[in-house]
C-alpha cells in the first residue's frame, strides 16, 4: 500500500519536477548550439611529400577563412578559401642523375572548396565539446614557378579531403577549431620525365614505365578561431 501512494503521489507532479528527476537543466553537460551562421579565421600547416619525386606543393603554412551555415541539426554547408607559400623540388630531366634534383622552392598556393560536416553530438555540444567529420572538395590553384625548366606545371588540381575535428565553445557565439584531414589530388608528369637526359643518354630516364599519373596524399592541420552570429 506505501508503494501504490509513492507512485501516485509521483504521477500527480508536474512534468518540470519529474524532469528534474535527472539533471537540471543548469548542470546538464549539454547546451545547444546556435542556429545561424558562422565566421572562422583558420591557420595550420600542409604536410606531405609532394609524391615520388618531391616535386607537388608540400611542407608550409596555410591560412584562410570559412563560412559555415548550419543547415539541420546535425548538418552544416561551408565555403572556404586557404593560402600559403609552400615548398617543392625541382626536377631536371636533361641533365645527368647527379644534378637532377634541385631545391626547395617556393610555390604559392590558393585552395577554394565547398565543405560538409557534420555533427556528432547533433545540435548540441557536450561539455562545451562538439566533434564532428567532414568531408571537403575543391580547387588548388598554384602559381608559377621559373626555376622550373622540365615543363612540369601543377596548374590548378581538383581535391578531395575527408577530416575529422571538434569545436570547443568558449561562449555560445566564440568557439575554437581543430581539425586534421587527409588531402587528396592527382600529380600530373610531363613527357620529357620519361625521356633519357641529353647530357648522359645512356642515363635511364627520370620516370620509367607508361602511367605518367600519380594520386598523393598529403596531411593538413588546422585551427581557427570563429564567431557565431544570426543574419
Amino acid at each position: 500500500m506505501r508503494n501504490f501512494f509513492g507512485i501516485a503521489m509521483l504521477l500527480a507532479l508536474p512534468a518540470s519536477a519529474v524532469a528534474q528527476v535527472g539533471h537540471p537543466p543548469q548542470s546538464s553537460p549539454f547546451r545547444d548550439i546556435r542556429k545561424g551562421h558562422t565566421f572562422t579565421v583558420m591557420g595550420g600547416y600542409f604536410k606531405g611529400n609532394g609524391g615520388k619525386f618531391g616535386i607537388g606543393p608540400h611542407g608550409a603554412a596555410v591560412f584562410g577563412a570559412r563560412y559555415d551555415i548550419r543547415s539541420a541539426s546535425a548538418l552544416q554547408i561551408g565555403i572556404g578559401v586557404y593560402h600559403g607559400s609552400l615548398e617543392r623540388l625541382v626536377v631536371d630531366p636533361f641533365v645527368v642523375v647527379a644534378n637532377r634534383v634541385k631545391g626547395p622552392v617556393k610555390q604559392a598556393v590558393t585552395f577554394a572548396e565547398l565543405a560538409l560536416q557534420f555533427n556528432l553530438t547533433g545540435g548540441k555540444t557536450w561539455h562545451r565539446l562538439a566533434p564532428y567529420v567532414a568531408a571537403s572538395g575543391g580547387v588548388a590553384f598554384a602559381g608559377s614557378t621559373p626555376t622550373d625548366t622540365s615543363t612540369y606545371s601543377f596548374g590548378k588540381k581538383l581535391y578531395l579531403a575527408p577530416a575529422i575535428g571538434f569545436r570547443y565553445f568558449v561562449t555560445d557565439r566564440l568557439h575554437l577549431r581543430a581539425e586534421a584531414r587527409a588531402t587528396f589530388w592527382k600529380l600530373n608528369y610531363p613527357p620529357t620525365f620519361q625521356q633519357v637526359p641529353r647530357e648522359d643518354p645512356t642515363a635511364p630516364p627520370v620516370l620509367a614505365g607508361s602511367s605518367t599519373r600519380e594520386w598523393t596524399s598529403s596531411r593538413w592541420l588546422q585551427a581557427g578561431l570563429g564567431y557565431s552570429f544570426s543574419p
